[in-house]
């Protein structure tokens, strides 16, 4: 009876499971956002002050440098649509397109700050001035196929009969496109768009690398302002980003969301 007992408190269930998950979480999520929401109030003496949000608020350099991330990954971001949109849909209509589709995962593989240094080589090695434009080459190289995976998985998933049904109606290819592929791989360039822009804004390394120190986005100041030990202000910032991130995914579940509403109605 007491081993039926102690076999039934000692059982695996899917709750024992989640537990090293739940553990990860309190220790490298919860525990160091506690962390710097705490820093944020404290001053170098570790004495209550919100001096930290009147230095970065009022820093015109702190606010274009927010301003030149987001212009950066908003400009990212639109290029991995343009170039992605019209692969992933070549790909989702080739046999073998699941399989082509692993010449863009591969690199992935391959530690991005490797994938830069390298791109930089070439940059110098073919004379090419580092600056803005060598970041925003950098930023599409490294972050295309998490626009190109999402998109191709959902035009891959879209049923060729309502396609077919377009065209019975006397749709042309144009019209087919824009009144049913398009729409019905909303979620697709959304998810895209979510796994593009966020890391675009928030990186650090890939700026500097291509630009050689001369283009400076908000990634770049939070690890910077860690360094000279302005944890407060490092703080700050990182919040601030943390609610852009928030902000970002609000708006594109809300998208998304608008995107379902268009799937049901073509259904």
């Amino acid at each position: 009876m007491k081993e039926k007992s102690l076999r039934k408190q000692f059982r695996l269930t899917k709750k024992v499971f989640g537990v090293p998950y739940i553990l990860f979480l309190l220790l490298f999520v919860i525990i160091p956002l506690v962390l710097i929401l705490v820093n944020a109030f404290l001053d170098s003496n570790n004495n209550l002050t919100f001096d930290n949000f009147k230095v970065f608020f009022t820093s015109s350099s702190s606010l274009t440098v927010l301003g030149n991330s987001l212009l950066v990954g908003v400009i990212t971001t639109l290029i991995c649509i343009i170039i992605g949109y019209p692969i992933a849909y070549i790909l989702s209509k080739m046999s073998s397109g699941k399989i082509l589709i692993l010449l863009y995962v591969i690199p992935m593989g391959v530690n991005f700050l490797i994938r830069t240094l390298a791109t930089k080589a070439i940059f110098i090695a073919l004379g090419v001035e580092l600056g803005m434009g060598t970041v925003i080459f950098g930023m599409v190289y490294n972050y295309l196929p998490f626009m190109i995976m999402p998109l191709h998985t959902t035009l891959s998933s879209i049923d060729n009969s309502y396609m077919e049904a377009a065209q019975d109606l006397g749709a042309d290819k144009a019209t087919v496109f824009f009144k049913t592929t398009l729409p019905l791989s909303v979620s697709g360039i959304i998810s895209g768009v979510t796994m593009v822009f966020i890391p675009t804004i928030s990186t650090y390394a890939i700026s500097q690398l291509l630009s050689n120190g001369k283009i400076f986005l908000f990634g770049d100041s939070i690890q910077l302002s860690f360094e000279q030990g302005m944890y407060g202000v490092g703080s700050i910032m990182s919040i601030v980003m943390l609610v852009f991130v928030l902000l970002s995914n609000f708006i594109m579940n809300k998208f998304n969301r608008q995107g379902n509403a268009a799937r049901r109605s073509l259904w």
